[in-house]
């Protein structure tokens, strides 16, 4: 939980301290997980790492995997959605409704993942393949090969890292789960800002930066997004080894100048979630993006990060 009182304070106080704290404050979770990885690697060279939309996978993973590095245990960090497979409606999991259900973990190679995670433990070579979202297809001619020394490891990043369908095979490896997990409270203890409106206001930012998709867009997808979320992610967080809360103290304030607009865009009364959402960001004081660290888990969702790249 975090105090609207504490947040308006700091960011009208020193808005730099306040981001460079809750940088800091990530980067502690960070080192302890990699601590227990590193103390675990002798077990297996799989890290899997899951989560729900908007949680800060990627970044988190790539932090992982620098800390990692710096102890001298080379890492890669791969995306599961590599694993997808190409759409087949007649093969293609659907959902109640008919529609196929692009949540669903079956829409991954699964039999693929876990012959390369053992592969991989064996220290044999595997080649990643390359999905082509624009395409809906897997590429086989840009897979990279990958082959773990003794002391290496590799990070597998997706929402459905933690299913039993892949952690029953890979019973030995090690595994984190994070999601915003922190709602931002009042002084008399009501939520201003629940901690699902987060990721929601992270995802509407990221589409629009890196897709050009306006907030219709995110929030059309949102429900399906959440169904999946709790079908398939959410009942296997417990499998976790370390879990992590994303939701940092600036989240939302660094979100604000770029959500608020965006939502403003929807016609009233169509999502009482928007209507919910505005009213908790008139409250919370908006943080400059040029007081945000270059590496900070929020660059993740409003551009501006070295780790945009990989």
């Amino acid at each position: 939980m975090y105090s609207l009182k504490q947040i308006n304070e700091a960011i009208r106080s020193d808005p730099a301290a306040f981001a460079q704290e809750c940088d800091e404050l990530f980067a502690k979770k960070v080192e302890n997980a990699a601590k227990k990885i590193a103390d675990h690697r002798a077990e297996s060279h799989i890290i899997l790492l899951s989560g729900p939309s908007g949680s800060g996978k990627t970044t988190t993973a790539l932090k992982i995997e620098e800390r990692l590095e710096e102890m001298g245990i080379e890492t890669h960090t791969v995306s599961m959605d590599n694993y997808f497979n190409t759409i087949d409606p007649d093969t293609a999991p659907r959902n109640r409704e008919g529609a196929i259900d692009y949540e669903s973990p079956f829409c991954l190679d699964i039999n693929l993942l876990n012959q390369h995670f053992a592969m991989l433990d064996r220290g044999e070579l595997i080649h990643i393949p390359k999905y082509e979202f624009a395409r809906q297809m897997r590429s086989d001619i840009f897979a990279q090969p990958m082959c773990l020394g003794k002391d290496e490891m590799a990070i597998f990043e997706g929402i459905h890292a933690l299913n039993d369908i892949i952690v029953g095979k890979n019973p030995k490896a090690f595994k984190l789960y994070i999601a915003a997990r922190s709602n931002i409270r009042d002084e008399d203890g009501s939520i201003i800002f629940d901690k699902s409106w987060i990721r929601l206001c992270r995802r509407i930012v990221r589409d629009f930066k890196f897709r050009g998709s306006d907030a219709a867009f995110t929030l059309k997808m949102w429900e399906n997004v959440r169904r999946g979320e709790r079908l398939y992610i959410s009942p296997y967080k417990e499998n976790a080894d370390i879990m992590f809360d994303s939701s940092l103290a600036l989240s939302v304030s660094a979100l604000k100048p770029f959500v608020m607009p965006l939502l403003e865009e929807i016609p009233r009364g169509k999502y009482k979630v928007v209507e919910d959402i505005l009213k908790g960001l008139e409250k919370i004081e908006p943080l400059d993006e040029k007081y945000i660290p270059a590496k900070s888990l929020s660059r993740e969702f409003i551009g501006g990060s070295p780790y945009d790249n990989h």
